[in-house]
């Protein structure tokens, strides 16, 4: 966790929790965990479980520490609404974020069933926004979960994109992001599905950022689409960043 991450769409990441189980077809080559691996090899306290879930007390400051204002990715290692985390540290999280009003927190979920339950029980300051992956057409429902929580930005990881996802209501969606998936085994995005998806962001309005090709090598395979980058936020974080 700390600051300077690779991840296109953020620029620090906190992990409170890690660790993880898989629940659908995105998850087959997780790279948080082939990362943990490596970082337990390497003697790495953190992650001692290994991919077992596991909540770090210690870590739960940190980003009242880091003074200078940025964007973190929350739990970049793990799923904040994991059943094995408990609903008191998932609380605590959010009251983390909510003091920490300098900076810009992004909340991604595969869990939307219990995200949207415990939702109306969270703060949900200006700056936290949440999303859910969807991966297929099978998982679109997350969506419906999605737009049922009072955050102030909702968007939507379109990665890895592993079919097409045509007719998407994007109502109450603020963000899309789009990717390939990358790392050994990485099964391939067709082109179609990418340019699709930028179209309907484009028809209702919605940003639109296209993270990678992905592949076994993603810097090679690149991140252009149409030929031109696609980097749109939401206005609300730019409002935050100045």
């Amino acid at each position: 966790m700390g600051t300077n991450s690779q991840i296109e769409w953020t620029e620090s990441t906190w992990n409170p929790v890690t660790g993880c189980t898989k629940i659908s077809p995105g998850c087959a080559h997780c790279y948080a965990e082939r990362m943990t691996r490596r970082l337990k090899a390497m003697g790495q306290p953190n992650y001692r479980n290994g991919f077992r879930v596991t909540v770090h007390e210690h870590a739960l400051g940190l980003p009242l520490g880091w003074k200078k204002p940025q964007t973190i990715f929350v739990n970049s290692m793990s799923d904040l609404f994991h059943e094995d985390v408990p609903v008191d540290f998932i609380r605590r999280v959010f009251d983390v974020m909510q003091q920490a009003s300098w900076h810009l927190f992004q909340v991604l979920t595969k869990r939307a069933d219990r995200l949207r339950v415990l939702a109306p029980t969270l703060p949900w300051p200006e700056n936290v926004w949440v999303g859910v992956t969807v991966e297929n057409a099978d998982h679109v429902t997350r969506i419906d979960d999605l737009r049922a929580v009072p955050a102030a930005a909702r968007f939507l990881s379109l990665e890895p994109l592993l079919g097409p996802l045509p007719d998407l209501d994007l109502t109450d969606i603020d963000w899309v992001i789009v990717g390939g998936e990358s790392g050994p085994g990485a099964r391939p995005m067709a082109e179609a599905w990418a340019i699709d998806l930028r179209d309907q962001c484009r028809f209702a309005g919605v940003p639109f950022f296209f993270k990678q090709w992905g592949g076994v090598n993603k810097k090679k395979a690149g991140r252009s689409l149409s030929g031109r980058t696609w980097d749109e936020m939401p206005q609300s974080a730019l409002r935050l960043a100045r």
